[in-house]
């Protein structure tokens, strides 16, 4: 077991960063939609955005 995992140690730490990447983002958007903030737009400009119609309910 312990061989496997200094073979692959590389692979390991490539697979958590990546899961922290992923879960970060994940966090980011549950905290945005909670504050009641657009997950979808952050351009700034809604008037030109094509989806602004989606994420801005009127």
């Amino acid at each position: 077991m312990l061989t496997w995992i200094t073979n692959n140690i590389g692979t390991i730490i490539t697979c958590a960063v990546l899961a922290l990447i992923v879960g970060a983002v994940i966090v980011s958007m549950i905290r945005k939609k909670r504050k009641g903030k657009s997950v979808v737009c952050n351009c700034g400009s809604c008037s030109s955005c094509p989806m602004s119609g989606q994420c801005h309910s009127k």
